[in-house]
């Protein structure tokens, strides 16, 4: 199994996934940076826990981001805000593992409410397929490079000129 470091985080809805997704990894010898929440008793800003995830990611591209919310929603729309950053919201194994193959994703987004019924053996299938799928490249690397492309382009402004390239 792939020894890359993943960066864990989740809001107060999402911090119970997180917990059980923080024990898989460590029982698996994953290398786990857990930027919070420690407790489902306080309510936090997930925006803030995206962030910072995100940041860790792009800072260093051998990491990859898992963060947990209510829906995942939250969570990819904020990490998605990161130049470099390809937030995929996954329910199932095979969401996950088109998530890495096609998109290069980087960063899992769950949703703890939505996989309220997620037993362990269907977890630790998602969590296998999103460290041992690689990025397929080929058609996929030209839509991945559409993306920075756009990314490059300032598209995050209202009045920039976003133009993708053919």
């Amino acid at each position: 199994m792939d020894r890359r470091t993943i960066v864990l985080g989740s809001d107060h809805a999402g911090y119970d996934l997180k917990a059980r997704i923080r024990r898989l990894l460590e029982a698996w010898g994953v290398p786990v940076e857990d930027v919070g929440v420690d407790t489902s008793a306080v309510s936090v800003d997930y925006p803030d826990i995206a962030a910072e995830v995100a940041r860790r990611v792009q800072q260093d591209p051998r990491r990859q981001g898992l963060l947990v919310c209510g829906t995942g929603i939250g969570m990819a729309m904020t990490a998605n805000k990161f130049v470099g950053i390809r937030a995929a919201v996954c329910h199932d194994v095979y969401t996950v593992q088109m998530a890495r193959a096609h998109n290069d994703a980087n960063v899992l987004c769950m949703g703890a409410r939505v996989l309220a019924d997620l037993d362990d053996e269907t977890l630790a299938a998602m969590l296998r397929a999103w460290l041992e799928t690689p990025f397929e490249g080929g058609r996929h690397e030209r839509r991945v490079a559409k993306i920075r492309d756009l990314e490059a382009a300032g598209c995050k402004t209202q009045d920039a000129g976003c133009e993708m390239r053919e």
